[in-house]
């Protein structure tokens, strides 16, 4: 749920005061196995909520932009504190916009071991498991550029560092010997994802949204997504945007596969997250704003519907569905 509120000052300045609030619950056969010997652990469902607040102020006159926002989100074994300041001006002849930002998050980790490397007996939702941190640091600067009525380009590039406790306490890793050990990782990262996004108007109809991005970071973990939607407007008030996502990962230098890491090893992870694969996500989304709202309540000015399936080289497949709503 979002809310938006806009107001002009004495200035002639847009501010906008922008609330969110969300809520996701989950159930996950995967999470339930951390307690291997319960029917059911407490683990097994989680509901994460995660409200925010953003200020914004916009200076048409000049031609610059500026927010700060803060936001939190909580769930059974996270909880994380955020803050983001952006400042963004456009060139003279308001073609151009060079944008720069901040992101902080600062995350404490409930500790959940796997049952069988745990000291204590007692039940899971009794124990006091003790947390570590995470913090994540993001620098952002992007450039776009309208090179015609029909063309626009933006160039993205981002630079991230974490450093805390990076791994994931609940993951077993199978040794070679049989053995299970805790999930391992280094205590920092760097990342850098660099990017590309270009939007072009093929009539009052048409527009072809493309996106590509190249990633490395200093686990050894490289990609390459590519990225392309076409939105058909079908009339003033329904359009539909058929979409597909291409994506390739060379895997990180600690992963290695079930009962194939040994004691050699300084760090080891078999999650298949961090290995070489390859991923589609491919569906359509249908977009309604009738003139009298949807279904004639006029406060709904706008419904979307996406369906998207995703599949991967690893066996995973899944089929997803978001409905949106805008509320005025």
């Amino acid at each position: 749920i979002e809310v938006n509120m806009i107001r002009q000052d004495a200035h002639n300045r847009k501010q906008n005061l922008n609330i969110g609030l969300g809520i996701d619950h989950y159930t996950s056969a995967s999470s339930d196995m951390i307690d291997l010997k319960a029917n059911s652990s407490a683990s097994h469902a989680d509901t994460r909520i995660y409200p925010s607040v953003t200020w914004s102020v916009e200076n048409e006159a000049k031609g610059s932009n500026y927010s700060l926002g803060v936001s939190s989100s909580k769930e059974f074994d996270y909880m994380s504190y955020g803050f983001n300041a952006q400042y963004a001006h456009k060139t003279k002849n308001k073609m151009g916009e060079l944008s720069v930002g901040f992101k902080m998050y600062l995350d404490k980790v409930k500790l959940v071991t796997p049952i069988e490397l745990r000291s204590s007996t007692q039940p899971e939702e009794h124990i006091d498991y003790g947390s570590a941190n995470r913090n994540t640091f993001q620098q952002s600067l992007s450039y776009s550029q309208i090179i015609n009525k029909q063309f626009l380009v933006m160039f993205m590039a981002d630079f991230v560092e974490q450093n805390g406790y990076l791994s994931l306490p609940f993951h077993r890793v199978y040794f070679q010997d049989s053995s299970v050990h805790q999930e391992k990782l280094p205590s920092t990262r760097f990342k850098l994802p660099l990017g590309v996004r270009a939007n072009y108007f093929l009539g009052d109809n048409f527009i072809f949204r493309l996106y590509y991005r190249y990633y490395w970071d200093n686990w050894g973990l490289k990609a390459h997504t590519a990225d392309i939607e076409l939105p058909i407007k079908i009339s003033p008030f329904v359009s539909i945007s058929p979409f597909y996502r291409f994506y390739k990962q060379w895997g990180m230098q600690y992963f290695a596969p079930y009962r194939t890491h040994t004691d050699a090893d300084n760090f080891y992870v078999s999650n298949y997250d961090y290995a070489n694969f390859t991923s589609h996500f491919i569906g359509t989304g249908v977009r309604i704003s009738p003139p009298n709202g949807i279904l004639g309540i006029r406060r709904i000015n706008m419904m979307e519907i996406r369906f998207g399936h995703y599949f991967n080289n690893v066996t995973l497949q899944s089929n997803i569905i978001t409905l949106n709503l805008r509320f005025k």
